[in-house]
Parts: structure tokens; C-alpha cells; sequence
């Protein structure tokens, strides 16, 4: 029978998994998407929308479908699907693995306040002028809506709801940007300070690049830790090794 790996995906590094899989004759693979964005990018193999019903039933799925290995390629920030893989795999001893792209880091022209959650940059935002350039994703503006002497510019692949700050612009792009771009945005809006994610990767990296070069303040939510016991790799051939498969 064929191996099937199943991959906790949505992220670039999840469609390039599975292409890199999907060359290896004989290996069945399934991605599962969340099915928050209307529109993903198609991963190549089989492709599965929606929930599992918590660990438990992503134990079931993984047993019922005889899933042989378990690659977490979710968005570093998915706490709660992180967690309930790692719950998942324990329970069935499906070998697993996670797939998170590195972080960003600092340069010293960087101006950079970390912080450990969006209410914590909430807090944080006083401190600074008030235009807000915010690039969070649409989940989470909830923490935000009692701010009502700033004002945010929202970029967001989707359209966010409420609740959010009641004096709110909303862009909606998806990256790669450039440098020149995002120069140019935060210039046009008037942009006192830039709150982000730490996502990592180069494809939304550029307005850190842009803010460093104007002078302004950046708050970075920081990463939510690993579930204890669970370590990541970096990239796809990482993956791949810890697999036992070599890049095609």
C-alpha cells in the first residue's frame, strides 16, 4: 500500500510539500485546508476543506484513513491546529512533523518593540503616533475596537468584520510586496507605526524593510510557542529528511 502523509496546510510551504511529495511515485498525499480564505492556492494531490473536530477527531481521520505520517505546515500562528496535532499524533503514533518557516529578526536600524499578543500591542499603541498601518490578518481586530483616537489601515487578503476600530481603512492584497511598494503605502496613508506578526518569509517582509528605511516604529507579536515536546524544521528538504525522502 502506498504511504499517505497527511499535510496541515495553507501555507507556501505546505503547497511546496506537497509538490515535492507528489513526485515521489507511490507516496499518497492529502492536504487539509481550513477553509478561512475563499480562494487558496491549490496544493497538488488530494486536497480536503474543513475542520477535524479538535484532536480527537483528527485522531479518528488519521486512523480511518490510515494516514502513515503527519506534517503540521500550518501558519505559525494557528496555536490551537498545532496543538491538536501534536494531541493527534501522540494518541495514534503517527509520526509527525512541523514545518514553520524562521522567524524574523532585528537589524540595529530597526525599531522594533516586541510584544507577546495582539492585546499587548493594543496597549502598546499609545505610546506612538496615531495611524496605525496594521497587518495582522483579519482575525483578532477585536483586540484593537476600543482604539478610537487611532487611526488603522487594515491589509488583509479578505475583508475583515466587525468588531473592529471604528475608524478603519481596508486594503485588500496579498503578497509578495516590494520594498518600493510598501515605501510608497506607508508614505501615502501617513503611517506612524507598523504592527505585524511574526509570519516570517519574504513574501510580506518588505514593509519591514520600508519601515526600517523611513524611521518608524514596528511592534511584532511574537509566536506563540510549540506544544512541549514538539520541535520544527525550517524548510522543505528538512521535511523531506525527516521523512525519509530526498528532494526530487
Amino acid at each position: 500500500m502506498s504511504p499517505h502523509v497527511l499535510i496541515l496546510g495553507g501555507t507556501t510551504e505546505a503547497r511546496e510539500l506537497a509538490a515535492a511529495l507528489t513526485a515521489h511515485p507511490g507516496v499518497r498525499v492529502t492536504t487539509s485546508l481550513a477553509g478561512r480564505v475563499t480562494r487558496p492556492g491549490a496544493p497538488a494531490g488530494d486536497v480536503r476543506v474543513g475542520g477535524f473536530g479538535g484532536a480527537q477527531g483528527l485522531a479518528d481521520w488519521l486512523r480511518e484513513q490510515r494516514v502513515d505520517a503527519l506534517v503540521d505546515a500550518t501558519h505559525p500562528f494557528a496555536e490551537a491546529i498545532t496543538a491538536n496535532a501534536a494531541q493527534a499524533a501522540s494518541a495514534t503514533g503517527v509520526p509527525a512533523v512541523v514545518l514553520r518557516r524562521p522567524g524574523w529578526r532585528p537589524g540595529p536600524e530597526d525599531r522594533w518593540h516586541m510584544v507577546p499578543s495582539l492585546a499587548a500591542a493594543a496597549d502598546l499603541l499609545p505610546r506612538f503616533g496615531p495611524r496605525v498601518f496594521l497587518t495582522t490578518g483579519r482575525m483578532g481586530l477585536s483586540n484593537f475596537a476600543h482604539l478610537t483616537d487611532r487611526h488603522f489601515v487594515v491589509r488583509s487578503v479578505e475583508a475583515p468584520e466587525p468588531p473592529m476600530p471604528p475608524h478603519t481603512e481596508v486594503l485588500l492584497a496579498r503578497g509578495p510586496f516590494t520594498v518600493e511598494d510598501e515605501t510608497a503605502l506607508l508614505g501615502e496613508y501617513l503611517v506612524d507605526v507598523v504592527v505585524t506578526k511574526d509570519s516570517g518569509g519574504e513574501a510580506t517582509a518588505a514593509k519591514l524593510t520600508a519601515a526600517r528605511g523611513l524611521g518608524l516604529p514596528v511592534v511584532v507579536v511574537r509566536r506563540p510557542p510549540l506544544p512541549q515536546g514538539v520541535t520544527a524544521v525550517p524548510d522543505v528538504p528538512q521535511a523531506l529528511a525527516r521523512l525519509g525522502l530526498s528532494p526530487k
